[in-house]
């Protein structure tokens, strides 16, 4: 059974999200990104967790085995981010991914966020088709607003619209 929930300071398992997080660029993706490149990790609580955005983290049999963020940018937006799952669990068989965006999304709509928006890299095909599956359009970097935090190895971007 996975269980999501908020990250908490508390809980310890920062370590646990920069390990996954980092495997799953470097080692499974060869994505040439580091820990230094990405400082929002070394202080979750206090990058994701105010206004409207949060971080939650998907735990298996006490392993974790995903998280997902929302970042508050303002004028009710919010950008998708960190959404990793271990490959052992991804796909429909475990559903991590998409209950961690279902809880992302349910978030969204309890804290009036009207637009969610992330960026991605060529080499996350699934991910890319997940999230269109899940009604997210492929938009032009032109479009995103200019408080989109954009990471330097992203360059396909989405939004997703939420229901009223």
């Amino acid at each position: 059974m996975t269980r999501i929930s908020p990250f908490s300071n508390i809980e310890d398992y920062k370590e646990e999200v920069i390990k996954l997080i980092l495997a799953i660029q470097q080692t499974e993706f060869g994505i040439p990104i580091t820990l230094k490149d990405q400082p929002d990790l070394e202080n979750i609580s206090s990058y994701y967790q105010r206004g409207k955005g949060n971080f939650w983290i998907a735990v298996a049999e006490d392993k974790l085995v995903g998280c997902v963020a929302l970042l508050d940018i303002g004028n009710s937006r919010g950008a998708l981010r960190k959404m990793f799952v271990h490959k052992q669990y991804r796909g429909k068989r475990y559903g991590v991914g998409q209950m961690l965006l279902n809880q992302l999304i349910k978030w969204a709509g309890e804290n009036e966020v009207k637009e969610i928006l992330l960026g991605t890299t060529d080499q996350f095909t699934a991910a890319q088709r997940f999230y269109e599956k899940n009604g997210f359009s492929e938009i032009d970097k032109n479009q995103l607003p200019e408080e989109f935090p954009v990471m330097k190895v992203d360059v396909k971007f989405y939004h997703y619209i939420l229901p009223h």
